[in-house]
């Protein structure tokens, strides 16, 4: 990512036990999330990291050209993006904004 440019976004969810496996497959960098982020443009790539500590705590980081980018996204796929959000509910006891980031200079 350029130094000058990027927008990351940060989730943490806290997932059911039982859902964990599911969750890694839909959610990482090849995952359902991945794939319609990929419809975009602006769209770079999706990490997801597992809390060593708190197994069932992971965190996912979305990796894009621009705010404007993202904002683009979320208007042109907003009933994709809310059809995926409803479907992965009920996987997670807790779902939170960390934050939205930009490279430090």
């Amino acid at each position: 990512m350029n130094p000058a440019t990027g927008y990351v976004y940060v989730w943490e969810f806290l997932v059911k036990r039982e859902h964990e496996r599911d969750f890694e497959r839909a959610y990482n960098g090849d995952g359902e999330w991945a794939r319609l982020f990929r419809r975009a443009p602006g769209y770079l790539r999706t990490e997801l990291l597992r809390d060593r500590a708190t197994p069932s705590r992971f965190l996912t980081i979305d990796y894009w050209e621009s705010e404007a980018a993202f904002a683009a996204f979320r208007s042109q796929f907003a009933s994709e993006f809310e059809a995926l959000d409803t479907k992965f509910a009920a996987w997670t006891t807790s779902e939170k904004e960390v934050g939205r980031f930009e490279p430090s200079s």
